[in-house]
């Protein structure tokens, strides 16, 4: 069995630490998978194709948007073209939320033997 780097575990483990204790919402796992995709995968994103990346099922993904949504996070958008399809877009919000997250990482990146700084943090606008 292979063994985890215990600095990146460490690191991690900062990482989340410091966002508890931060105030900001509480996600699990899927939202924060969710919301990173559509983020930082190019679009139109469906509820279809992230239930697909994420294999899990549609339900699971539509949870997972309307907490993300209630957040002010991500939003549903109409399809110009066909209104019967529904688009998962970004906001403000939301991008705001995840440079916020990016510094949590890149201040826990700090630690001796890793280089911070992945890029600009509005990347995600």
């Amino acid at each position: 069995m292979a063994t985890a780097d215990p600095h990146s575990l460490t690191t991690w483990m900062s990482v989340l630490v410091d966002y508890v204790r931060s105030g900001e919402p509480d996600l699990t796992n899927r939202q924060m998978a969710l919301l990173l995709l559509v983020y930082l995968k190019p679009g139109p994103h469906t509820v279809r194709g992230l239930a697909r990346s994420l294999n899990v099922s549609k339900p699971v993904v539509t949870r997972a948007l309307n907490r993300l949504g209630a957040l002010g996070y991500l939003r549903r958008q109409r399809d110009d073209a066909d209104k019967r399809n529904i688009f998962v877009a970004r906001t403000s919000e939301g991008a705001d939320f995840l440079e916020e997250f990016g510094h949590f990482i890149g201040d826990g990146a700090l630690a001796p033997g890793h280089a911070a700084g992945h890029g600009s943090p509005r990347a995600f606008a």
